[in-house]
């Protein structure tokens, strides 16, 4: 059996933005990418693919390095992320970025940012 593992950053921030549009469910229903770039090219500090709005309130943005989806949060509410989860956590200056490694990591994330949306309403 051979393993197709995605881990350009690039085909992971699209799947992201696939997963977050094409789901219909909860808080989710209201959640749009906005101001795509779909000639994006990842870069080591990375670079914004989109932002990710829910209705007019503003989720993060997406920004992608050859290796990763980075998901900057634009909220103050906390995610718990499962210890076994494809999806890390960092702690910046500017707050919390949910990083995907790998397309496995998207329904994960996915499920971060529905978790993220409730706890904000």
């Amino acid at each position: 059996m051979v393993e197709d593992r995605i881990t350009d950053g690039k085909r992971i921030g699209q799947l992201l933005a696939s997963e977050l549009t094409g789901l219909d469910r909860g808080p989710l229903s209201t959640v749009s990418v906005v101001d795509a770039d779909p000639d994006v090219e990842p870069v080591p500090e990375g670079e914004l693919a989109y932002r990710v709005t829910a209705g007019e309130t503003s989720v993060g943005e997406v920004r992608v390095t050859p290796e990763t989806a980075r998901l900057a949060l634009s909220t103050t509410v906390q995610p718990d992320i499962p210890e076994y989860a494809a999806v890390t956590v960092e702690q910046t200056e500017s707050g919390t970025v949910l990083v995907a490694h790998s397309g496995a990591a998207v329904k994960q994330l996915v499920g971060v940012v529905e978790q993220v949306l409730e706890r904000a309403d």
